[in-house]
């Protein structure tokens, strides 16, 4: 066999053995998803159950008030839960964050920025300039989609019932809606990352190569469209969910898109290093989860940085550019977080 052959069959044998690896991982996941669910089904689950309200109390009455106060538009309550509080939501977090930003106090907080020497303070203009944007995406934008959204689900059955589902109903929706967004996140945002969509499209996006919380949502028109909007829309939508459940999950699916573009590994909250590490070095960490990224090997660079040793849930108030710091040749070698961007994606 020749040298190309040999080339050949040990890039089979890895495509093979990354495959493997993420059909195991996917498998640990669900499976232990399941077993823990199995476990607690008769007696954790009935407590959420009761605290959901679908036993009829405090949840269930407070849905039948305002349901009773919009009971003659069922497009104003969905309006309000799909949209409204969502963006309220966005608006309340992202807020907070752009003053920290601004003023860099607390100092507390100041102190577990991801990018150590970025945004110190934030462009101010450039930071208006992104809110502005977010702000036009928000009122022309996603309007037209959640009325869209609304139209379909009457179609499929009542999405604003009086009646809330069951906590499990719930349970078993959640964990659909969260692989169905990594799936069709994944491979609209690398399509993005085509050089012929690039430039004109998703290169606004990159701008900050340090990200700020309202940059979640800093996108052109269409980036909006295919890669924010309908990633969490489609489920739903699938499988004719309840519009208290579509607001649960969009203003979490907010707040999870907040956290990773934050541009900072806070304590107790989900690491946002993996999305960061892809505003930096642009062609690594496209999803959201990781798992499709484990899949097609668009993680390796990632895996190989100070980031990759960071990107964990942070259970103490030591910053972990301190407990993990980078190594001493900072602007050198694979191990380095801060490695030049030159040397590990294309220019852009």
């Amino acid at each position: 066999m020749g040298y190309d052959g040999t080339l050949a069959l040990a890039e089979r044998h890895k495509q093979k053995s990354q495959l493997w690896d993420f059909l195991k991982k996917m498998a640990f996941v669900l499976g232990s998803g399941l077993l823990i669910f199995a476990a607690f089904r008769n007696s954790l689950t009935w407590h959420l159950q009761r605290f959901w309200g679908a036993s009829g109390d405090f949840w269930q009455a407070q849905w039948g008030k305002l349901y009773h106060y919009y009971g003659s538009s069922d497009w104003a309550l969905f309006f309000l839960c799909a949209f409204v509080i969502p963006s309220l939501t966005f608006w309340f977090f992202s807020g907070i964050l752009m003053i920290i930003d601004l003023t860099e106090k607390p100092s507390f907080i100041t102190r577990y920025r991801i990018q150590l020497g970025k945004n110190s303070p934030v462009d101010s203009v450039k930071l208006r300039q992104a809110a502005l944007t977010v702000v036009f995406n928000m009122l022309f934008i996603s309007p037209p989609l959640i009325a869209i959204m609304h139209y379909v689900m009457l179609w499929r059955g009542n999405p604003c019932s009086p009646e809330l589902p069951t906590f499990h109903w719930v349970l078993l929706e959640l964990p659909i809606f969260v692989l169905t967004e990594e799936i069709l996140f994944y491979y609209s945002h690398r399509l993005f990352h085509h050089p012929k969509l690039y430039k004109q499209i998703h290169k606004k996006h990159h701008e900050w190569t340090a990200p700020v919380g309202v940059v979640a949502l800093y996108a052109h028109p269409l980036e909006h469209i295919f890669s924010n909007m309908l990633p969490v829309m489609v489920s739903p939508i699938i499988m004719g969910s309840h519009v208290a459940t579509i607001m649960l999950w969009f203003c979490f699916a907010i707040l999870s898109t907040i956290i990773s573009h934050c541009g900072y590994h806070l304590p107790f909250l989900p690491s946002s290093e993996f999305h960061d590490f892809h505003h930096l070095k642009f062609n690594q960490c496209y999803g959201v989860l990781g798992l499709l990224d484990h899949l097609h090997a668009t993680d390796t660079i990632f895996k190989e940085t100070k980031a990759y040793e960071r990107h964990m849930l942070l259970l103490n108030l030591t910053p972990l550019s301190e407990s993990i710091p980078d190594s001493p040749k900072k602007y050198q070698g694979k191990g380095s977080h801060y490695a030049p961007v030159s040397n590990l994606c294309n220019k852009h």
